[in-house]
């Protein structure tokens, strides 16, 4: 989504940030993208621990941005799934290249936006 000057810049900060982690780099020759999250979650233990740290702060935006308890909590089982599972060797650091649970912590953000009452049921 293109910046608006009428956007919050929580969100702005929170869609940085979510494209940061899971989006800043392809593959070159496929569409196939990852971000820092799954660079930064191949340093063992600290990684994920980091990563996850950055990812609670786009909770902590969404509040800012008025999205209800139930959204964030939503958000946080996304954080704790990637942290968990990341924190398995290979097999974790995989599945943090593809679940980009920032994208959808993003995505959960924008829908409220767009629907606020529509995921809150």
């Amino acid at each position: 989504m293109a910046y608006l000057p009428s956007e919050p810049a929580a969100l702005r900060r929170a869609r940085r940030l979510a494209r940061l982690l899971d989006s800043a780099f392809r593959l070159p020759g496929t569409r196939w993208r990852f971000g820092w999250d799954a660079l930064i979650g191949l340093a063992p233990g600290i990684g994920d621990l980091i990563t996850a740290v950055v990812s609670v702060y786009i909770i902590r935006l969404a509040g800012e941005l008025d999205v209800p308890l139930m959204i964030r909590l939503r958000m946080l089982a996304n954080v704790l799934l990637d942290f968990i599972v990341g924190s398995v060797p290979l097999v974790g650091d995989l599945f943090d290249a593809g679940f980009k649970a920032n994208l959808r912590n993003l995505a959960l953000i924008e829908r409220h936006r767009a629907e606020p009452r529509s995921l809150e049921e």
